[in-house]
């Protein structure tokens, strides 16, 4: 299905007017807060189940060593200093007001209910954070770890983000995800059933889907009616077993028009309300092979 509120979005862009038809995640933070609003990533120290439980091995073909986390975060740091770092970079940088502490790399609900708690608790008691994001896996998400994620959900503002970067089990079993559509699914349910907000990250471009294949995860993710999503380009690191793919010239990537045409039809088809958390993503410059245009991820 294609939503009414999104068909015209390609003639926005062609004829450069100023309507908005989507919902972006920064402005709804604007608009709740009253403030510029920005997350900062941290790293807490977390493993990954596909990585035997912890930071090494292959894991899935995309993920680098660094556990797809984001450029600049002071790993040597306690969560606090983390945040304190982050805090004036993002002041300086883009004159934010509050904060989102972003558990990030790797798997950050992999710990026992009370670890984590100390963890969330330590990044909400810095100055000027108004929430949490937490980003795992949805094979990490037992019942006793959603029951805790529902208490952060009450007391503050609060997302937990999903991986599931597609919706058919050929492609999840080709990326060594791990899991499978119906995991996905059942932590999704349990995540609603305590009135979480989630964020579904999904990957555009990935070998051996279809644009229709794209496309039908699209519409999942709108019969689901998520709360937000990131759409994220699939970009080749260095060190990574998707990198040894590429050099061997065994995948095939989009380039930038295919992947801002996908990128339209897929929001065309998202509900409505769906905040829309990011458009593409990129890797630090220095271990990015590919695609290179992705590094102007601002032009996009």
């Amino acid at each position: 299905m294609v939503w009414p509120l999104a068909l015209n979005l390609r003639q926005c862009h062609s004829s450069a007017m100023s309507v908005k038809l989507y919902n972006l995640f920064s402005a709804h933070l604007k608009n709740r807060f009253g403030v510029k609003v920005h997350k900062i990533s941290v790293d807490a120290g977390f493993g990954c189940p596909n990585r035997n439980g912890g930071r090494t091995g292959a894991g899935c073909l995309f993920c680098d060593p660094g556990g797809s986390g984001s450029v600049g975060i002071e790993r040597q740091l306690r969560i606090a200093e983390q945040l304190e770092h982050g805090k004036e970079v993002m002041t300086r940088k883009y004159k934010a007001g509050r904060f989102i502490a972003y558990f990030q790399p790797f798997s950050n609900t992999l710990a026992p209910v009370d670890q984590l708690r100390d963890f969330y608790d330590e990044a909400l008691a810095v100055d000027d954070v108004i929430g949490l994001a937490v980003g795992t896996r949805p094979d990490c998400v037992p019942s006793e770890v959603l029951e805790l994620l529902g208490e952060y959900h009450r007391r503050t503002y609060f997302w937990l983000e999903l991986g599931l970067q597609s919706s058919h089990d050929r492609t999840l079993d080709w990326l060594q995800r791990g899991h499978d559509f119906a995991t996905f699914s059942k932590a999704y349910h349990q995540a609603k059933l305590r009135d979480l907000r989630v964020c579904v990250h999904v990957i555009i471009g990935l070998p051996g889907e279809s644009r229709a294949d794209m496309l039908a995860t699209a519409d999942v993710l709108a019969g689901l009616q998520v709360d937000g999503v990131k759409l994220h380009l699939l970009h080749v690191m260095r060190d990574t077993p998707l990198g040894n793919l590429y050099a061997e010239d065994k995948i095939q990537l989009l380039d930038k028009k295919e992947y801002v045409d996908l990128v339209v039809d897929v929001m065309e088809r998202l509900h409505p309300a769906t905040l829309i958390h990011r458009l593409t993503g990129d890797g630090p410059r220095d271990q990015l092979l590919a695609p290179l245009w992705s590094l102007k991820s601002g032009r996009f």
